[in-house]
């Protein structure tokens, strides 16, 4: 029929970008295989890069000059008339009509059917476990269904060199991810391994080249993504197909910004306001003529308006409820997607197929439409997933406060950072200080850096990154 027909998965967890030309697109699953082609030029304007230093997601919005990103619940068609769009699902409001107790069955019951949907394959598989409440109910739920067929669920986790026995909690992280891990690895029988990383395989060189190949981009996640990347590497050589608890905090209400006054009432994304007063900005290391011009405060205004412009509203909702609707259905149409490309770029890069249970569609939908007051009825977070796994969980789980993606607390990384950045300024001519304040780089790898101060760290991870991208894309960067 002459006609091309691209369609994007309903929660956007396959990456899917186009770019077009005079006489139709290219198109691929990722920028790279779409810059391969001479006909798309490796360009990206100031709006590139804003977009590249705000974690707010932009549907469609793909950093490089005249790429697009097929949005999710999307068809993109193609043919000899041009270009046309169409959206076949989007997350809408709906009346919530079950109680507490149906709610919570109805839960799990989508649960079991999904985690069932999902152990499918005919290749080993594991699940990703962090301690934590999402992933050791899915782990545990997936132990109980293939316990009946007779099997075992393999589990892996990551950790770092030193990080349970000198953890430092802090408003972030109360608790290291190991102790927990081991609790569920017991209850459920799993067939566990720790994968431990040490500070110098997260800073290497070679593995922050590999995460931007993977990335595309300087996402400026620094160890967190180098960690992700070598975990993947080592469960690909025992699986090949994992399942994640991923975008269980966006679905049921588990971040710290869900509860977080400021975060709640403030006129913005609200995770921006949690990361801003734990890392601060990228204005901290960009030059200062660069902030002015980018306007980034402007940019992410203008993109929050947007984002909730379309938010539906029910009738008779209150202030309060229809504030935490919008809270959700920013997670889940924005945050939620950063995550999902990051966990698919680091993941395809290794040859590990990740699922996420969680984004499931008709859970999706169901807990969206679940009032807030029913998704925190114990004043707690994610209180439907706690009780709809309640019997699967240790104790320990059930009670535990949510806790991040971790991160490593080794100064011997940080170290490692401002040497690397010692040696960057070596090279005074390099181009990431067109981009970066060469003496904010300069001060941030001389200072007494402890590991708690994490905006130097992410400072120095952004300029790396940076440094990195433009040495492996050479991109054509319009500033004017």
């Amino acid at each position: 029929r002459d006609k091309l027909v691209m369609i994007r998965d309903r929660m956007g967890i396959k990456p899917f970008y186009y770019y077009r030309t005079p006489d139709g697109v290219l198109f691929g699953s990722e920028p790279k295989a779409i810059l391969a082609n001479p006909l798309a030029r490796p360009r990206v304007t100031l709006d590139g890069l804003r977009e590249l230093l705000v974690m707010i997601k932009t549907p469609g919005h793909a950093v490089w000059d005249g790429m697009r990103e097929v949005e999710p619940g999307t068809v993109v068609t193609v043919d000899r008339s041009g270009l046309s769009t169409r959206v076949y699902w989007r997350l809408q409001t709906r009346p919530h009509e079950d109680d507490r107790d149906t709610t919570i069955a109805t839960v799990r019951t989508l649960l079991d059917d999904i985690v069932r949907r999902q152990l499918v394959a005919d290749v080993p598989r594991c699940t990703l476990l962090s301690g934590g409440l999402d992933s050791s109910a899915m782990t545990a739920i997936a132990a109980r269904q293939l316990a009946e067929q007779g099997q075992t669920v393999r589990s892996f986790a990551v950790d770092f060199v030193g990080q349970t026995e000198n953890f430092v909690a802090d408003e972030l992280r109360g608790t290291p991810d190991t102790p927990f891990v081991h609790d569920v690895a017991r209850s459920s029988g799993t067939d566990h391994q720790d994968i431990v990383l040490d500070a110098e395989a997260l800073a290497d060189p070679a593995v922050r080249e590999q995460v931007i190949r993977a990335r595309d981009l300087p996402a400026g996640f620094g160890d967190m993504d180098a960690s992700l990347l070598l975990l993947f590497r080592a469960i690909r050589q025992k699986s090949t197909v994992a399942l994640s608890g991923e975008s269980a905090d966006e679905v049921f209400g588990g971040y710290l910004q869900f509860f977080d006054e400021d975060a709640r009432s403030a006129d913005t994304f609200p995770w921006l306001v949690r990361f801003g007063r734990h890392f601060g900005d990228d204005s901290d290391v960009l030059r200062t003529d660069l902030v002015k011009q980018l306007d980034l405060e402007r940019y992410t205004a203008d993109g929050y308006r947007t984002a909730v412009a379309g938010i539906e509203r029910l009738a008779g909702e209150s202030d309060f409820e229809f504030r935490m609707r919008q809270i959700c259905h920013l997670h889940l149409t924005r945050f939620v997607r950063i995550l999902l490309d990051r966990k698919d770029r680091m993941s395809m890069a290794t040859g590990l197929e990740v699922r996420v249970p969680f984004c499931d569609h008709r859970l999706v939908e169901y807990v969206f439409n679940a009032p807030w007051a029913l998704k925190s009825f114990d004043g707690r977070e994610k209180s439907l997933l706690r009780e709809a796994a309640k019997d699967v969980l240790p104790q320990s789980v059930y009670d535990r406060v949510k806790s991040p993606y971790p991160s490593t607390q080794d100064p011997r990384y940080a170290r490692a950072l401002q040497a690397q950045a010692k040696d960057l300024l070596a090279r005074p001519s390099h181009r990431v200080f067109d981009l970066v304040d060469r003496d904010r780089v300069r001060k941030a790898a001389e200072r007494e850096a402890p590991v708690s101060d994490q905006a130097a760290r992410r400072g120095l991870e952004r300029t790396l990154d940076l440094a990195q991208w433009l040495d492996l894309y050479a991109p054509e960067l319009v500033l004017g």
